[in-house]
């Protein structure tokens, strides 16, 4: 009895185990790639590690506690004009502006893709997806040209639109990039910031659209039918049912924006390399100044830490938004 209770047991703790000898090599994996970097960062936030660390014969870097964070609260870093809360300030105000319009662009579009009796959806379809296969790199660069005071496409198109109305070209002779002066009175932004908004909104809202256009697909029309027969009118429709089933599929599609445009470093640093006077910087490009141009790498690691803590923030706030929005529906 008590060895067919011993064999029972071994049978169990065999079956309990198989799921962690599955994932052991992914786990090993993870730890040689993902793990290990993170907590050297995190030891190197704590040291002055710097350029002279980098011999293998260089001793070890002095342990410097939290010196580091604390610099970079109170902006003790040799970089001219950082102000570490101003930056954090315009990161988060850049995330939410553009996703807000990636998502609301993308619904929008979606909806008329899926408009009764539209021609050559498909082509639509095919020709909206362009800007999500063509690399960041090649968009920030064209963009940057768009937006040239003398040459650009941006500048050159307004020029001959004001023609038609009598306005003297010299007067679209606009510094898109390193105007200074915000354009609206009160709102401290530079047309960097517009520029940069224009170029990200052309670059995000195709995914948004191709979210929302399954989502669509996917409601049943007899919900439509019948709010039709009731005498819903076209709003109500909109509001009471197309909204809350789209809802499940563009609160995680806006919440990976979220995460992907906090981090999204391409276009901040090839279209405006963060100008005019650091405005437009955010704490990723902040981050490589650090390293490839100070070779702070004790501050960077310590500045890599705080983005880390604060999309953890990020994700945690959008993962209850998400869970109660879901339970909404």
């Amino acid at each position: 009895m008590a060895q067919g209770r011993a064999q029972g047991r071994a049978r169990v703790t065999r079956r309990s185990a198989l799921p962690y000898l599955y994932i052991l090599p992914a786990f090993v994996v993870m730890a040689v790639v993902t793990y290990w970097p993170m907590a050297f960062q995190v030891w190197m936030s704590f040291t002055d590690y710097g350029l002279g660390n980098l011999r293998q014969d260089a001793p070890l870097p002095n342990f410097v506690g939290l010196e580091n964070y604390i610099g970079l609260l109170t902006n003790a870093i040799s970089i001219p004009n950082f102000d570490f809360f101003r930056m954090l300030g315009f990161n988060l105000w850049w995330t939410f502006s553009n996703v807000a319009l990636h998502v609301s662009l993308g619904v929008a579009i979606a909806l008329l893709l899926n408009a009764k009796g539209l021609r050559f959806r498909g082509v639509y379809r095919a020709i909206y997806i362009l800007p999500m296969v063509i690399p960041q790199l090649v968009v920030a660069n064209i963009f940057r040209n768009m937006f040239d005071p003398d040459y650009g496409a941006i500048n050159q198109g307004l020029a001959v639109l004001g023609s038609l109305f009598g306005v003297e070209q010299a007067a679209f002779h606009i510094r898109w990039i390193d105007q200074i002066d915000p354009p609206i009175p009160g709102i401290p932004l530079t047309l960097s910031y517009f520029a940069l908004l224009v170029t990200n909104t052309w670059l995000g809202w195709p995914f948004m659209t191709v979210v929302a256009s399954a989502a669509l697909q996917s409601i049943d029309k007899e919900f439509y039918e019948a709010a039709h027969m009731d005498g819903a009118s076209a709003w109500q429709r909109f509001r009471h049912i197309t909204l809350p089933l789209l809802r499940p599929a563009m609160v995680p599609a806006a919440m990976f924006g979220i995460i992907w445009t906090f981090n999204l470093f391409n276009i901040i640093y090839f279209v405006s390399g963060g100008g005019p006077l650091r405005q437009t910087e955010i704490l990723v490009t902040t981050a490589f100044r650090l390293v490839n141009e100070q070779r702070l790498y004790g501050a960077a690691a310590a500045f890599g830490v705080y983005t880390l803590l604060i999309l953890l923030a990020l994700t945690f706030i959008t993962n209850r938004i998400s869970r109660a929005t879901e339970s909404a529906v």
